[in-house]
């Protein structure tokens, strides 16, 4: 039998996978091709069903964060292409003011005051929104609160309050509209983890815990729901231009500054756009930038040059 003509690099193989020369982004980033048949042979690739885009005309978009960055941008595209929306946030001032911005003739905004982690709220927010709105066929979680800090100075509280934000305030939404998607066998479901849902960085061990819990959660999701077709998709944003990056540029470390470097962060538009558009392709895997992208694909096949050259440049903060 002739074997399938496959892809290449001009570059060396390191444990099956192609390891391209070069490294972007002071070396955090490696560039790989991976051999792959191109031919009539799919014994190795998965076939996927072409999913139809998402009709957004009136649909029921629910968007925790919604206040600001992130989720702020979301709602705007998401109330351009047609949906109405349910805006959940702590700061009931600043999500008024956003609803107010969207609001007009043709769409509807709910906007709640709510703290995603407190789980008997949520479902108040989440029944008050689907007795106006009806039920929700898109579920956007983007609520999130990182303060970067050594472990060893970082107090409990520090790691219990991104935890049930990041992580249960992803949960409790899910849980309270996922029923519903699944009895009508439609929905989709994102939420947002980070590039620290990949690899562990220093200064993060709090953080990236919780979004390492927010990746697990949505993979172990999407096998369960996609039987039903409901979506479920995770976003993998790098630095992000939000009041939320610019609040812990205060508490980073000089060795987390140092491990990112001068990478420009995207702007909340960018990502917005990513996970529209996900789900549009019903996406399992959201990235924003070519970067993170390869980044994911990337570090499980060499960690150990991830961590050199993160270990690297720790050592040299303390020069």
């Amino acid at each position: 039998m002739t074997r399938p003509p496959v892809s290449r690099c001009n570059s060396r193989s390191v444990g099956g996978t192609i390891l391209g020369p070069t490294l972007r982004n002071q070396g955090l980033v490696a560039i790989f091709c991976i051999d792959l048949p191109i031919g009539p042979s799919t014994s190795n690739i998965a076939i996927v069903r072409e999913a139809r885009a998402m009709n957004w005309h009136e649909a029921h978009v629910m968007v925790t964060g919604g206040s600001s960055g992130i989720g702020q941008a979301v709602a705007q595209l998401a109330a351009h292409r047609g949906a109405n929306l349910t805006l959940i946030a702590r700061g009931a001032d600043k999500l008024n003011d956003v609803a107010n911005e969207i609001k007009d003739s043709t769409t509807r905004v709910v906007a709640t005051p709510c703290d995603v982690s407190d789980k008997d709220a949520l479902n108040s927010a989440v029944a008050s929104a689907t007795a106006e709105l009806g039920p929700v066929d898109v579920l956007i979680c983007s609520a999130g609160i990182a303060v970067p800090g050594r472990f060893l100075e970082a107090d409990d509280e520090k790691f219990r309050s991104m935890m049930e934000i990041n992580y249960f305030g992803t949960l409790w939404c899910v849980r309270a509209v996922a029923p519903s998607m699944v009895s009508r066998r439609r929905g989709s479901i994102v939420g947002v983890s980070s590039a620290a849902g990949l690899l562990g960085i220093y200064g993060f061990s709090a953080y990236g815990a919780s979004k390492f819990a927010v990746r697990g959660m949505l993979e172990s999701l999407r096998s369960e729901l996609a039987p039903h077709g409901v979506h479920v998709g995770c976003c993998y944003p790098p630095d992000v231009d939000t009041p939320m990056l610019a609040g812990e540029e205060q508490f980073k470390p000089p060795e987390t500054k140092a491990i990112a470097g001068t990478i420009k962060p995207l702007s909340a538009i960018e990502v917005a756009e990513s996970i529209l558009r996900g789900i549009d392709k019903k996406q399992s895997e959201i990235y924003a930038d070519p970067t993170t992208r390869a980044l994911a694909r990337s570090v499980t096949a060499v960690p150990g040059i991830y961590r050199r050259v993160m270990d690297r440049k720790v050592k040299a903060t303390k020069a």
